[in-house]
């Protein structure tokens, strides 16, 4: 009796103890779940950390480059001539790019294919729909930084675009559109400031007042369009005729004027016969028919003649009709007996 209950114990402890493994077995597995559990959701967030960063970075980054674009084309449009819209460009592109030189190159050369694909050199031709407005060279490039150029120089086409436009607009706002002289107001403009100018540095100006002879015979006898072709080459030969500091512009009908800044009486004379010398030698092909053109020229200077801007056109004026009384094609100065 005794060692059927020794027995029975033994066989009891023995499957508690074998229950007890079990269990100890069972609750390390639980524990080493949720420690892979706990380690997975720890990977998870450290990852989502990790993208949130990124997300953050890419944010900040995309942040900077709307602003640099902003602030780019904010200067740019605010310019006025091509050279300041890319000082302002290469500016910009220092900040964010490293490069050696940067250049813009003329539209109307062409892009050279072997320097496209060489080594650290970027270029790219900027377009408005079909026409070309530069092709910019950049040398010294590295290749993580060929997307940010490409963006920038995107963005600076579009300002270039502008910039053009608004010239374009400029010009024809000052422009006479049959002769591409200046319009008659614009050139008031500025023969005021040339006289305001000659003021104070204390020099002279001279004013020519220019009228193509028997321009009425010439509409009559050959119709407008060949009257309006005989004022574009007369415009021509004025424009050909005078320096770059001239102010040339379209007095109204087959009048012009001339403003030569320090210029004095003998100096007009000059330029005065030369416009008119070229005028009378030139074969004038209008449509259908080719004629002679000549001038007669009213010079006025200033401060001799007068020291205001009305009294020099009058003046000039009175002069260009003594030229015409005196038998047309010649030039004549307000105060100057001329008796050839």
């Amino acid at each position: 009796m005794f060692y059927a209950v020794s027995a029975l114990t033994i066989i009891y402890f023995i499957f508690a103890a074998f229950l007890l493994r079990r269990l100890v077995v069972r609750m390390q597995d639980l524990a080493k779940q949720k420690a892979e559990d706990r380690t997975i959701k720890l990977e998870e967030k450290a990852e989502r950390k990790k993208r949130l960063n990124e997300e953050r970075a890419g944010l900040e980054d995309d942040a900077v480059e709307i602003f640099t674009l902003y602030e780019m084309t904010k200067e740019i449009t605010s310019t006025i001539t091509d050279d300041d819209a890319f000082k302002i460009f290469k500016t910009k592109l220092k900040e964010h790019v490293n490069f050696r030189e940067c250049l813009l190159n003329d539209p109307l050369i062409e892009e050279d294919k072997e320097l496209c694909h060489k080594e650290g050199v970027f270029t790219m031709t900027l377009k408005d729909k079909n026409q070309k407005l530069g092709i910019l060279v950049i040398d010294g490039v590295e290749e993580k930084d060929r997307e940010t150029l490409t963006i920038l120089a995107n963005q600076f086409a579009l300002a270039l675009r502008r910039v053009k436009l608004y010239e374009e607009i400029e010009k024809i706002a000052v422009t006479d559109g049959l002769t591409d002289l200046s319009t008659r107001r614009y050139f008031f403009e500025r023969f005021a400031e040339e006289i305001e100018r000659s003021k104070s540095k204390k020099t002279k100006l001279s004013f020519l007042m220019i009228d193509v002879d028997f321009f009425k015979k010439f509409n009559d006898d050959h119709g407008h369009l060949a009257g309006d072709q005989i004022l574009r080459e007369v415009a021509m030969i004025i424009k050909e005729s005078i320096r770059e500091i001239d102010i040339a512009g379209r007095y109204g009908g087959e009048e012009f004027c001339v403003v030569l800044p320090e210029t004095d009486k003998d100096g007009a004379y000059f330029a005065a016969e030369r416009i008119r010398a070229s005028t009378e030698k030139t074969k004038i092909k209008a449509y259908d028919v080719t004629v002679n053109a000549t001038l007669s020229i009213g010079i006025a200077t200033f401060p001799d003649d007068s020291k205001t801007q009305e009294e020099l056109i009058d003046k000039a004026d009175w002069a260009l009709y003594r030229a015409k009384k005196r038998g047309r094609n010649r030039v004549c100065s307000f105060g100057v007996i001329d008796y050839r």
